[in-house]
């Protein structure tokens, strides 16, 4: 569920409390996972999404694999919105960005830190400010500007650290629609000591937390 409000005419803090008012409505029969704040403002170009977008997430239903690998005494870092996708569950430490050139920026520091664990991002412009927009050259910036972060990110890695990017849904900029597009997702594993295969088309988002988590614990993931 989402309320999206013009900044100046209702300010964030009265949107915040509108979603927050949302959330303890929208539980039990009602549940819907997140209430999403959408605040946006008018340029001269029209309408635009700010980056004061702000998620109010039910509590998982039960331990995700951020709680296992904290559990497990592993590093769980959360970049930009992850802490409100899962409301904070499982992470042990957040680091409030927002754009993805600041994303980036975390990350590399991130990298150059010794720890064990996991560093989990989401790069958020990508489909909110290109790929709903339908702005294609503007989605194709910004895939460019994060082209040129990773091939600083991948000389960051360790020889056993394991780099994954991959997407939670398609957002084609050149579709009719704003919405979500459904093709299939990306998946790109980079790790130094394994030798690239292509593993075709694989089924399920768990596909991910599996692979993350027996490569960390040498466990399997249930």
């Amino acid at each position: 569920m989402q309320i999206a409000a013009n900044e100046s005419v209702i300010p964030l803090e009265k949107l915040y409390k509108m979603c927050e008012s949302a959330r303890k409505i929208m539980c039990g029969d009602y549940a819907v996972g997140r209430i999403i704040a959408r605040p946006f403002l008018e340029g001269k170009d029209g309408f635009y999404r700010t980056e004061n977008r702000k998620d109010y997430s039910l509590l998982p239903p039960r331990d995700s694999l951020l709680d296992m690998l904290k559990k497990k005494g592993q590093s769980v870092i959360g970049i930009a919105k992850i802490r409100d996708i899962f409301s904070g569950q499982g992470l042990t430490e957040h680091i409030p960005v927002h754009s993805n050139d600041d994303v980036c920026e975390a990350v590399l520091k991130v990298l150059e830190r010794d720890f064990t664990g996991l560093c989990f991002v989401n790069l958020v412009d990508t489909d909110m400010l290109y790929g709903h927009r339908n702005d294609v050259d503007g989605y194709r910036k910004c895939v460019e500007r994060f082209d040129r972060y990773l091939e600083k990110m991948l000389k960051l890695l360790r020889d056993d650290d394991m780099f994954i990017v991959t997407a939670d849904h398609g957002c084609d900029p050149a579709t009719p629609s704003t919405d979500h597009s459904r093709e299939n997702v990306p998946y790109l594993n980079y790790t130094k000591n394994i030798e690239a295969i292509n593993l075709g088309t694989v089924e399920g988002f768990d596909f991910v937390a599996k692979t993350v988590y027996k490569y960390l614990t040498g466990e399997e993931f249930v």
